[in-house]
């Protein structure tokens, strides 16, 4: 799979939108980053409905951990325990505008698992998981409606603003999330200080246009995948002495290993792909991630 990027424009910040690099055994995963905050959101269905279902069995998980703040639990727990209450909440707030978007009678069952990968505590990375499950399911073979977008909006000094950050959202009038389609506002959910009915909706409309921006990018997003072709370029390597014994021309030595074929302890016929990225993270202590074929590992 092909990685593709796209940047849009929210409030202070640009939501940087990328797929194709992580999970991609997944039928949809994507990795959103706004500030320093990362969030990986994976969408898995199984090809077959489940037996005398009279629901639609989806299941939303959240989870954040401490190293995606560059922190190890400390005191009587050393690992990471049960979901948070906000953690809990968040994979409703993921699971509410989601839902009613998939066809009725659609019974197979439906994972949305997000990880926040890092956290730069200003960001809330609530929003980002709602629309990195949107871009997962959208560029996937999910049967979904449509492609969700989310923001947060508060109201500082009389004006709106979007995506506020945490210390800014103590100060904030309101502290509202709009979740919608192109369309229509699909949820709202939030809370404010004794203010008019009419700056409310003001900020319902505020937000909705920004969540169109989203999910117009979203849509251009799909495009481009649906657009892949197969990856042809490779280098045949010899696992004894490492050396290049034969390449395709559009193999590049200054980009990562697309296809590697090993002598010695694999078969000659054996392709694996290998890609290597050192400190893909902005705030833990270091990372990297190993990606061959379809399988990928991030630390």
């Amino acid at each position: 799979m092909t990685q593709h990027n796209i940047s849009i424009p929210v409030g202070a910040l640009s939501l940087q939108v990328e797929i194709g690099k992580l999970a991609k055994q997944a039928d949809g995963a994507a990795v959103v980053r706004y500030g320093d905050t990362v969030v990986l959101t994976t969408a898995v269905f199984a090809k077959e409905p489940k037996e005398n279902a009279d629901f639609f069995p989806l299941t939303v998980d959240y989870r954040e951990n401490t190293y995606a703040a560059g922190r190890i639990p400390g005191g009587w727990f050393k690992r990471e325990g049960r979901p948070t209450e906000k953690e809990i909440l968040t994979s409703r707030l993921i699971d509410r505008p989601f839902r009613p978007l998939f066809p009725k009678g659609f019974n197979h069952e439906t994972q949305i698992i997000a990880f926040v990968l890092s956290a730069d505590g200003q960001n809330d990375p609530d929003v980002l998981a709602m629309n990195a499950a949107s871009v997962a399911l959208t560029c996937s073979r999910v049967p979904f409606y449509s492609p969700v977008g989310a923001v947060r909006v508060g109201r500082l000094e009389g004006e709106l603003v979007l995506n506020p950050t945490n210390s800014q959202r103590e100060k904030s009038e309101i502290d509202l999330i709009v979740a919608g389609t192109e369309d229509a506002v699909v949820m709202v959910e939030g809370g404010a200080r004794e203010i008019s009915e009419r700056v409310l909706l003001d900020a319902i409309f505020f937000g909705h246009e920004a969540v169109r921006r989203i999910v117009a990018a979203q849509k251009v997003l799909r495009q481009r995948r649906s657009s892949d072709g197969p990856l042809v370029a490779f280098v045949v390597v010899d696992a004894n002495d490492a050396k290049v014994l034969a390449r395709t021309p559009e193999f590049r030595d200054d980009s990562s290993r697309e296809h590697v074929v090993c002598l010695g302890h694999h078969p000659l016929i054996e392709v694996v792909g290998a890609a290597l990225q050192i400190s893909p993270l902005p705030l833990v202590h270091d990372g990297g991630v190993d990606v061959k074929s379809d399988q990928g590992l991030c630390r």
